[in-house]
């Protein structure tokens, strides 16, 4: 049975803005993220997030060798995008428009590993569903002072099952509900 994890990067004042954490940054971060999403099993998207990783859809001559990989692990993971007003998806996903609820619960008994959940919203739904198996969160070091929050609404306690250091400044956080 698959597991559905949630994990982005937060500011530390718990937001998440995917333009205030690109580019440059430690490398070791970078290749991190590059193995958990060649390790994942798939990955289900809201539509807001699903629209910001479209651009590893296409070729547009990344600068380095890690960001090649990043795209070609991106690209060979099975997408679902969870939407009620796009009307077609990219390569290799599957556009979810209606009983989010009845399918996840199907991807979680069909596959095995860790399913990726991108976005504060989508994972608020799930959360509601009582479907999400783990939060992940990425402290990274900087604050935003305002933006769109982690954890989208509120939620029961959490149980914190591990801490690790990635790259120089990075901290993840695990948590499980409790």
């Amino acid at each position: 049975m698959a597991k559905l994890i949630f994990s982005l990067n937060q500011s530390l004042d718990g937001y998440v803005d995917h333009q205030a954490f690109g580019g440059g940054g430690d490398p070791a971060v970078f290749r991190h993220f590059i193995e958990h999403v060649r390790d994942l099993t798939g990955i289900v998207y809201g539509r807001r997030m699903y629209e910001v990783m479209r651009y590893w859809d296409d070729d547009h001559n990344a600068e380095s060798a890690e960001e090649r990989d990043f795209a070609a692990a991106w690209r060979k993971q099975p997408k679902w995008v969870v939407s009620r007003t796009l009307k077609s998806v990219g390569p290799n996903a599957t556009l979810i428009e209606d009983d989010l609820e009845a399918v996840m619960r199907g991807l979680k008994a069909q596959r095995v590993g860790e399913i990726g959940v991108g976005g504060p919203d989508l994972a608020r739904s799930l959360t509601n569903l009582g479907l999400i198996d783990e939060y992940r969160l990425y402290l990274r070091p900087v604050v935003l002072g305002r933006g769109k929050p982690f954890f989208a609404g509120p939620r029961s306690p959490l149980h914190l099952v591990a801490s690790d250091v990635i790259g120089k400044d990075v901290i993840r956080l695990t948590y499980v509900p409790a």
